[in-house]
């Protein structure tokens, strides 16, 4: 299904859920690891300070995520965080159709827009799962944004199906910022350099709890890339972020995220399970679930998130991804007491 238009709030997050009256409140509104960075990577971005009198200097991080990945230094370029890579692109590419696939994060759809873009949708429906049909996809697109696993669906896409999205004359731009948080990486596209006009955006902030410091990286060709760079400000990546993405790429840091995601995936599947103990209240969870978050439709969402605010928990709406309406909530997988708490907290509020 195409459309277009604008409607929700597309500059809304979950962490305007936790900010003023919702700072005290447990926090599954926001899609970050609770307990994190670790102490290995605090001391390794604390270790930078010391050369903070000098210009950050981003060639040995953006080496070390090209050797990550097995690609060229020159199809790299390092962003304060996965937003800058989007208004980066919505500022730097000239493209005529963009269309960005929903329910997803918003921002890619708020940089284009604010670049003076005319965007095009292609809403994906509850009814299919919330799949992706590539034939849905206008032909005369030549940008087209996709996430996966996509925020708030947390559905995996088959790397083969996003794949024929790709074809010459158009951007291909797949957001895997939650891509680590999947055991294996499978469906990855990050590293293919076969795939015509791939752009593929990596965040180091939820995996490794570095929201604060901003720091992601975009794989592209390499003429893209160039493009990219060129719309940047001098030094925009400080030299902490800089020491956070060398030290998130090492095969220490490989191996302890796909741990993560082990734990993600069983404490996924508790939250799961305890949240269709209420399919006869009307709950609906959006599944098979592979990211660190759950869809979750129920009856008077509205409400119910307000109840849980009383009751101490901030989970995040989901009225403001487009294809979606206020009959749904978005929720972050945490640890197996936290969610123990949270159910507790939802039974009551859907009474």
């Amino acid at each position: 299904m195409r459309t277009e238009g604008t409607g929700p709030d597309l500059r809304h997050h979950g962490d305007a859920e936790v900010r003023d009256d919702g700072a005290a409140l447990v926090d599954l509104a926001v899609n970050v690891r609770a307990d994190t960075p670790p102490s290995w990577l605090r001391e390794r971005i604390a270790g930078s300070l010391a050369s903070l009198a000098a210009y950050p200097d981003g060639r040995a991080a953006r080496a070390a995520v090209a050797a990550r990945h097995g690609l060229p230094v020159e199809r790299v370029l390092l962003t304060a965080g996965a937003a800058e890579a989007f208004v980066l692109l919505a500022r730097a590419l000239k493209v005529r159709r963009p269309v960005v696939v929903h329910p997803q994060f918003t921002e890619p759809e708020a940089a284009l827009r604010n670049a003076g873009h005319t965007v095009d949708r292609v809403l994906l429906r509850a009814e299919d799962g919330f799949r992706l049909d590539p034939a849905a996809v206008p032909e005369e697109a030549d940008l087209v944004v996709i996430g996966n696993p996509t925020n708030p669906t947390s559905v995996l896409h088959p790397v083969g199906a996003i794949a024929r999205l790709a074809r010459p004359g158009r951007v291909l731009v797949v957001d895997e910022a939650f891509m680590d948080a999947v055991p294996g990486e499978r469906e990855a596209l990050a590293g293919r350099a076969d795939v015509p006009g791939l752009v593929v955006l990596r965040s180091l902030t939820k995996t490794w709890g570095l929201a604060g410091l901003r720091i992601g990286y975009v794989l592209a060709p390499a003429e893209i890339v160039a493009e990219l760079e060129r719309a940047q400000p001098l030094w925009p990546v400080s030299t902490p972020a800089l020491a956070a993405a060398e030290a998130c790429v090492t095969p220490r840091a490989l191996a302890e995220a796909g741990h993560v995601a082990h734990r993600v995936a069983a404490d996924r599947a508790h939250l799961v399970a305890g949240l269709t103990a209420f399919a006869d209240r009307g709950v609906q969870v959006v599944s098979p679930a592979e990211g660190p978050f759950l869809l979750v439709r129920m009856p008077g969402a509205a409400a119910v998130r307000h109840r849980l605010r009383e009751l101490g928990y901030a989970v995040r709406r989901g009225d403001t991804f487009p294809g979606l309406d206020e009959q749904w909530v978005r929720v972050a997988v945490r640890d197996r007491a936290t969610a123990s708490g949270f159910l507790r907290a939802l039974s009551a509020a859907l009474r």
